[in-house]
């Protein structure tokens, strides 16, 4: 999944593809480079961050999802977003998947617009806002409070009529998380095959890996590339990248590796 953020105050993409056209630039690279799924972002949710309308959300992301559509027509589009009408018309305009950091629980009326479209939905762990979430964030068991709430959230959806084929889950890394609850979360990735849902992982360039080799954010791809052979190795099936190229090869060399044919765009 390659990451488009359309937002001024990304932590890691700033407002380098705020304008339509570089957005379209940038998808196309990302495509190029073998990107299954294009998301689309136009709410900055890094710590601290402060919440967007949703006019100026939908201002961002829907021209850019139009457009997308009609240029790439067999791209899969995925919309980062917690606010049902952001989603409703995101889907309207071609997109293919809602990816809530909220597990549908911000907006209410998005439990109803992700069942009307029957579009797969990524349910997010987050503990807190993105405004609050890294204030002292506190686990008494971080694996099984994480995995708890994927369960309830999972079961919640499936009760109101939202297929379980459709549900991926993210145990939100970075969201709400100290250093070492997000390296015990990866540490143990291969307990949430468990839920039985496809998990999404979205690390990259993240300040837990910056923590670890001291570097900014646009020289952690590297890094994220760890993360990345990491989490294949645990079952993760869906990971969210800024550096689509680095991500594929090193998981086509591992594969070599393995015995096991490499994905190549």
């Amino acid at each position: 999944m390659g990451i488009l953020n359309v937002t001024p105050d990304s932590f890691s993409d700033g407002e380098r593809y705020l304008a339509l056209e570089k957005a379209l630039v940038q998808a196309e690279r990302l495509l190029q480079e073998g990107a299954d799924i294009i998301d689309v972002g136009g709410e900055s949710t890094r710590p601290f961050a402060d919440p967007v309308s949703e006019e100026e959300e939908l201002k961002r992301v829907i021209p850019v999802i139009r457009e997308l559509r009609k240029n790439f027509p067999q791209a899969i589009i995925s919309v980062d977003t917690y606010k049902a009408k952001v989603a409703e018309l995101a889907l309207k305009e071609g997109a293919d998947i809602v990816n809530d950091i909220s597990a549908l629980r911000f907006d209410n009326r998005m439990v109803d617009v992700v069942k009307d479209f029957a579009c797969p939905v990524i349910i997010m762990h987050m503990q807190g806002t993105p405004k609050t979430m890294q204030v002292s964030p506190t686990y008494h068991d971080v694996v099984k409070e994480v995995k708890d709430f994927l369960y309830q959230r999972k079961d919640y959806l499936i009760s109101q009529g939202i297929s379980e084929e459709k549900i991926i889950i993210d145990p939100g890394i970075g969201f709400g998380k100290t250093f070492e609850h997000n390296l015990t979360l990866l540490r143990n990735l291969s307990s949430f095959k468990e839920l039985g849902s496809p998990i999404l992982i979205g690390a990259s360039r993240k300040g837990f890996i910056g923590e670890i080799i001291k570097k900014p954010p646009y020289e952690r791809d590297a890094g994220t590339a760890g993360v990345t052979l990491w989490c294949y190795l645990q079952g993760v099936n869906i990971f969210r990248v800024h550096n689509i190229s680095i991500n594929k090869d090193a998981l086509a060399v591992f594969k070599t590796l393995q015995g096991r044919k490499p994905c190549l765009p």
